[in-house]
C-alpha cells in the first residue's frame, strides 16, 4: 500500500529572520498568522508527528494538528553553537564553520554531524509503520533536508544544496526503499497536490 509522509516546515520566528542556530524561541504573530490561515488546506493524515521544538510544536498547534513530538525528527544538534548567528559562529570559529558545511561527516560544534542526522532522518522514515494513508510531520528545515537526501539516493554533500522555506511542504510517496518526491509547495496547494 502507497504511504504518503507531507513533511511541513515551520512557521517564521526571530531565529530564522537573524539565520540564528535554534535557540528554542517562538515562532512570531506574522508566521502564527500564516499558519492559521493555512490550516483548512491540509489534508487529512492517520498520523500526524513533529520534530520536538518550541517553534514545531507551536506550528503544529497554528495548523491545529495534534501532533506528537518524535525524537528521530529533531533538529539537526549544532552542540554549542546553538543560539548563535551564523556570523558570530563564522567570526569566531571560520575554519570550523568551514569544515562543518565541507564535509558532511564533521562535528566542530560538539553536537551531531550532517551524516549522522541524515542516517537517523532515514531510520525512521525506513522504520516507518507500512500503513497506507497519510502522515503529516510538522519538522525542522534540517529534516526536510535529510529526507530528501535519502529519497533522492543522494551524497549528504547535497543537504546544503536544498532550500527549504517556511511553511511549505514537501511530499514523498510509495513505500520502504521506493518514494518518489514533491518538493516544497506552499500549504495552500498541498492538499491537492498530495492526490496525484
Amino acid at each position: 500500500m502507497t504511504h504518503r509522509v507531507t513533511f511541513i516546515s515551520p512557521a517564521t520566528g526571530s531565529s530564522l529572520r537573524q539565520a540564528r542556530f535554534d535557540d528554542g524561541g517562538s515562532i512570531d504573530a506574522g508566521g502564527e498568522a500564516r499558519a492559521r490561515a493555512s490550516a483548512g488546506f491540509l489534508p487529512a493524515a492517520g498520523r500526524v508527528v513533529a520534530s520536538p521544538s518550541v517553534r514545531c510544536r507551536e506550528t503544529a498547534d497554528a495548523l491545529g494538528l495534534g501532533a506528537v513530538d518524535v525524537a528521530e525528527l529533531a533538529g539537526l544538534d549544532v552542540g554549542r553553537w546553538r543560539g548563535r548567528t551564523l556570523t558570530e559562529v563564522s567570526t569566531d570559529e571560520p575554519e570550523e564553520v568551514a569544515r562543518w558545511l565541507a564535509d558532511p561527516a564533521s562535528a566542530p560544534h560538539g553536537g551531531e554531524s550532517v551524516q549522522d542526522a541524515c542516517g537517523r532522518v532515514a531510520r525512521w522514515l525506513e522504520s516507518s509503520p507500512e500503513a497506507s494513508g497519510r502522515t503529516l510531520a510538522v519538522v525542522e528545515p534540517e529534516v526536510v533536508r535529510a529526507a530528501v537526501v535519502h529519497v533522492l539516493g543522494a551524497a549528504p554533500e547535497a543537504f546544503w544544496r536544498l532550500d527549504v522555506p517556511p511553511l511549505t511542504a514537501t511530499t514523498i510517496s510509495g513505500r520502504s526503499g521506493r518514494w518518489n518526491l514533491r518538493l516544497g509547495q506552499p500549504l495552500e496547494s498541498a492538499e491537492a497536490a498530495g492526490d496525484h
